[in-house]
């Protein structure tokens, strides 16, 4: 288990220019925008605009703060997405253009590489039990938690996370009854 604090994730700007991503981590490490197997960023999105197209990329948004933002992807009927909606999970190499609904917002970034990854990313509260079955798992801490296996515990405090990479399960447990995460599963294919 890797545990990664928020205070070290690397900063750098889009691949459009338009904007600054926080890269929460990368695999394989080192990689660049555009070599990387799977990538897991947040970013705040300030003005209106069209995404950074992603060749060959699978990508799941969520909102972290703000109001949300309105989203046309491809030829789709524009949707709004909130800290409310479940993750949102398109391709990243078609046409998205955001539209924000009052005012900047933050947002959580999964992508991985269509040909050699797979990813799920769920919203969680409250105590949560599981296992790693052999894949990657991510938890983002939306809300101080502390993680336990028979590695020992990690507390994490908001937005910092911890990386498993074990088959050891695992227990999420919550400092507040409502406390929030995000669960991130990378799977090789």
């Amino acid at each position: 288990m890797t545990l990664l604090r928020a205070s070290g994730y690397k900063r750098m700007p889009w691949k459009n220019g338009g904007g600054e991503t926080v890269e929460i981590a990368v695999f394989p490490p080192d990689a660049s925008v555009d070599d990387f197997d799977w990538r897991i960023s947040m970013a705040t999105v300030a003005s209106n605009g069209p995404f950074s197209i992603f060749p060959g990329i699978d990508r799941t948004l969520s909102i972290l703060e703000g109001n949300g933002m309105v989203l046309a992807i491809a030829a789709n009927n524009p949707l709004l997405l909130t800290i409310e909606s479940a993750p949102l999970p398109f391709p990243a190499d078609v046409p998205v253009n955001a539209t924000l609904y009052n005012g900047p917002i933050v947002d959580l970034n999964v992508m991985t590489r269509r040909s050699t990854f797979r990813h799920s990313v769920q919203r969680r509260s409250g105590t949560f039990f599981a296992d790693a079955a052999g894949n990657t798992t991510l938890v983002l801490a939306l809300d101080p938690l502390t993680i336990s296996s028979g590695n020992g515990k990690d507390r994490l405090e908001s937005l910092d996370s911890l990386m498993i990479e074990s088959d050891l399960p695992f227990t999420v447990e919550t400092h507040q009854s409502e406390g929030a995460f995000f669960l991130i599963s990378l799977e090789r294919i």
